[in-house]
Order: structure tokens, then sequence, then C-alpha cells
């Protein structure tokens, strides 16, 4: 007997598709700090970050590559990447937290739209692998 989808799975494509962007944007912020001048701080409301350039730029090149590619096996309906990607999510939201500080409009929005994915990939993630 078929299983029905309901427009539910929609939330899916949305989860996979704000992943894939937000990978490609990973890997391009990664790309100018490996690429661009390399400073090693920067100040932002009166205090200064001291960080390294090139291994947050590496860090973010390849973190932003995987979560592209797992946005794109989400779309797919692919089991293992759900929970892959709820793991990366995860991951993002806590590293939101720590940029708080710093970012704190930006990082408010990431978060929000962090738990918009969790919860589609959590709530209705089974319903996709039906698709």
């Amino acid at each position: 007997m078929a299983q029905r989808v309901t427009a539910w799975v929609g939330w899916i494509w949305f989860a996979g598709i704000v992943m894939f962007i937000a990978g490609i944007l990973n890997f391009f912020y990664g790309l100018a700090a490996v690429l661009g001048p390399d400073k090693g701080y920067v100040a932002v409301n009166g205090k200064l970050l001291i960080l390294n350039i090139d291994g947050w730029g590496w860090a973010h090149l390849i973190f932003g590559i995987i979560v592209a590619v797992v946005g794109l096996f989400v779309l797919t309906g692919q089991a293992w990447a759900r929970i892959t990607a709820i793991v990366l999510v995860a991951l993002n939201v806590i590293t939101q937290f720590l940029w708080l500080p710093v970012q704190p409009w930006w990082s408010l929005i990431v978060i929000i739209l962090d738990f918009f994915v969790l919860w589609a990939l959590i709530v209705h993630g089974e319903e996709a692998e039906r698709v």
C-alpha cells in the first residue's frame, strides 16, 4: 500500500536548499579568508578579536563543502543525510551562540533559521524518504 506524501515535505526541501546555500556561502567566506590579506584580528564594537585567519578560512571551506553536499542529499530524501544534517545544523547553532557577542543580529537570524531547518528535518524528515 502506497503511503501518501503531504505538502509538509516542502519543509524538507526548504531545509535542503537552505543548507546548500549556507554551505556555498561558507565556502566563499573561507575562500576569501584563505586568499585574502592575513590580518589576524577583527575589531567589532570596540573589542578586538584575534584569530588565525587561515585556520578559520580552511575550516569554513571544508565545512561549507560538507554542508552543501549534505544539503543536496537531504533534497533526495536520504536518511543518512537527514541525520548528518541534524548534527551539522545543531553544531552551527552552538557556534552562532559563540558569535552572538560579535554579530548579534546576524547570529540571531541564523539561529532562528537553523531552528526551522532542525524542525523540518526532525518532524517531517521521514516523509521525504517516501517521495
